[in-house]
Order: structure tokens, then C-alpha cells, then sequence
């Protein structure tokens, strides 16, 4: 369902999403209680939801919906102001899934990056829904139900996934990459971290100023300093550094004094920031003095870096299936098998703390 007070956009929208033959938009609404209404009448996976609109605005809107059809995935739309970033991110922590900046009128008419990212993600949080709706009726859904196939669960005998033995050694730098449901899940993992005297650099999968206000929440929510990184600043032990939206963050320098480094280069797996470059840059200078986790996230990004963590003697962790948003990331490194752990999400800060203080998690 499309949710938003412009019919333009919500045509323009409606037009994107059903040039894939996977999807189907089987609603199109201008405000929140229409979008209640329509919850009545059809069993949607996933809405587009418009933050500003008359009547009943989106982040009114937004737990009304996730009550009423609490598999329901919600993907907040916004132009990218500060304003409208805080917004957002307030929007992940009452439920919604994902956010997407609202493109300009030339994005939305061509061929760019928005269609792939908002398909993408549209068809990722589909699947998810799908696994674990309960109230789903034949006929009536987001996406066609020829093309879903179930994530493959942990737990599942098939395929096994290897766990590579732990060492206890620790390590001089953590490094997290995430994406859809980070921020949430990094919230969780970093209140464990504070007093802890590594620095830990984070590529989160987020447009620019979104990256700074997120830095901000971290800062107030798990009491560690956190900002954006800055091309030729020093690591510094207990501090937290983000990559800028649309920028890749990687690092130079030594293991006894890195630097960040920030570059425009071309997008990896389609995402800048990428975790990849983070990752193998970070292993070339610490080696196996780092601790690599990859939160949840859709696609595979992180999975080329963290083999090249470990085939320098680091670690990598990986959140597990049932308590990410989107298995993608860290299904990618635990199929590679990459991982010396896969666990829940409310496990990986009490693990890594145990680890760092060299007590067997």
C-alpha cells in the first residue's frame, strides 16, 4: 500500500513498484486513516508511508497500523531534511522497518538509484512479512505468491552453516556493518560497549544527514561519544565513528595510529557507504587485533570484507535470522561460513564485553 497526500507521487510511486512483476500496489491512499481503513479490507505486507500528510500524518498513523496488522512491514518516506531525519529515526524506534529519502521529480521520472532501492527493499521486507504474518489471505497480497521463496532459518538442518572456532585475543578495533534495522539493533549492541577502550567504526546503510542525527542518538542512548568520521582524523580509543551518508569511510595509517579516511568512490553492492571497504581496510591495518559484527541488513554487503577479516586472523560475529529485520548481511557471512558466532541480537553486546575482558561469553 502507498500511503501520501500527492497523487502525483503516489501514481509516480505506484508506476515504480509495478514495473516489477513481483509486486502489486493493491492500495493507494492520501492519509493515515484511509490507510486504516484499507487494512480492513485486504492483508498488506509492506506500506510506503508518507510522514507529512493532512489529517492523519505518518507517525500518527504509524502504530495504529502496526496494531492493527502487526506483520505489517512500514517504509517511511521523507525529503532529507534534519527535521524530517529526526522523524525518521524516531520512526524506527515505534516499528517501521526501513526509511527512503522522498527523490526529486528527476529521480522519480528516470531510471536512477531510487527505483532499485525502494523495489528492493519493498520485495526484501515482503518476504520477511510473509514468513512471519499470521492473518495472510490467497489473493490479497503485496507480492505475488509465486515468487516467494522462505528464508533459509539457522536452525534448519539445510544447509549446515560452519561456526570457525573462537580465539581470545582482544581486539584493538570493533567494526559493525548494518542496514535495514540497524539502527534499532545498534542501539542494542552499543549500550554494552560504554567504558569499553576500543574505538569502534560503524557503516550503517543511510542517506547523508541521517548518518549525524543517528551519531547523535547513539551518543544520548548508549552514553559513548559518537559523531560522523572526518577524512583525516586520528581513531581515538572509546569513541564511536560513522560513516557520512553517501560517503565510504575506510581507514589508513597503523594499527597503533589509524586514520579515517573518507572517499566518494563508486557505490559497492549498490550502497554508499559500503561495509566492504570499511571492513578490508580495517583488516589490512589491524589483522587479527579486530572484531567484526554484521547487524541486520538486506543483501550481502559485508560478506567480501569480513573474509578478507578473517583470512587476516580477525573475527566476525554475525546477528542471527529470527531477531534481524532482514537476514541478508549477516545470512551472507554465516552461509560463507565466516562467523565465529551467530546470535540473537540481545546476545551480541553481553558476548562481545565478556570477550573484550577475556571471559569465555
Amino acid at each position: 500500500m502507498v500511503v501520501d497526500d500527492s497523487a502525483i507521487i503516489r501514481g509516480l510511486l505506484t508506476r515504480i513498484l509495478e514495473s516489477d512483476p513481483a509486486i502489486r500496489v493493491i492500495s493507494s491512499v492520501s492519509e493515515g486513516q484511509m490507510a486504516l481503513n484499507a487494512l480492513k479490507s485486504h492483508v498488506i505486507d509492506v506500506i510506503v508511508l508518507d510522514i507529512e500528510m493532512p489529517g492523519m500524518d505518518g507517525m500518527t498513523a504509524l502504530p495504529k497500523l502496526i496494531e492493527s496488522a502487526p506483520q505489517v512491514k512500514v517504509i517511511m518516506t521523507s525529503t532529507l531534511t534534519r527535521k524530517n531525519a529526526e522523524i525518521s529515526l524516531r520512526a524506527l524506534e515505534m516499528g517501521a522497518a526501513d526509511y527512503i529519502s522522498k527523490p526529486s521529480s528527476r529521480e522519480l521520472t528516470g531510471t536512477g538509484d531510487f527505483q532499485r532501492e525502494i523495489i528492493t527493499k519493498v520485495k526484501a521486507l515482503a518476504m520477511v512479512a510473509r514468513t512471519c504474518g499470521s492473518r495472510r489471505r490467497l489473493g490479497s497480497t503485496f507480492i505475488k505468491q509465486r515468487t516467494i521463496t522462505p528464508p533459509v532459518q539457522v536452525n534448519q538442518p539445510k544447509p549446515a552453516l560452519s561456526i570457525r572456532s573462537q580465539t581470545y585475543r582482544i581486539p584493538s578495533l570493533i567494526a559493525i556493518g548494518s542496514s535495514t534495522g540497524g539502527p534499532q539493533a545498534l542501539f542494542e549492541v552499543l549500550r554494552h560497549f560504554q567504558g569499553l577502550p576500543q574505538p569502534i567504526i560503524i557503516t550503517q546503510h543511510m542517506p547523508p544527514t541521517f548518518t549525524a542525527i543517528l551519531a547523535d542518538h547513539i551518543q544520548k542512548q548508549c552514553g559513548i561519544p559518537c559523531a560522523e568520521g572526518r577524512h583525516g582524523e586520528p581513531l581515538v580509543a572509546g569513541r564511536i565513528y560513522i560513516a557520512p551518508g553517501d560517503t565510504h569511510m575506510t581507514l589508513s595509517g597503523t594499527m597503533e595510529a589509524p586514520i579515517i579516511r573518507l572517499n566518494k568512490e563508486p557505490p559497492e553492492n549498490y550502497c554508499r557507504p559500503s561495509v566492504d571497504p570499511m571492513m578490508r581496510s580495517a583488516a589490512k591495518i589491524f589483522g587479527n587485533n579486530m572484531l567484526s559484527i554484521i547487524l541486520t541488513g538486506m543483501g550481502q554487503d559485508g560478506m567480501l570484507g569480513c573474509k578478507q577479516v578473517v583470512e587476516s586472523g580477525g573475527m566476525v560475529i554475525a546477528q542471527d535470522e529470527a531477531s534481524s529485520v532482514v537476514w541478508g548481511m549477516p545470512g551472507a557471512v554465516a552461509q560463507a561460513g565466516l562467523c565465529s558466532a551467530i546470535l540473537p541480537l540481545t546476545e551480541i553486546g553481553p558476548f562481545v564485553s565478556k570477550k573484550i575482558a577475556r571471559r569465555p561469553a
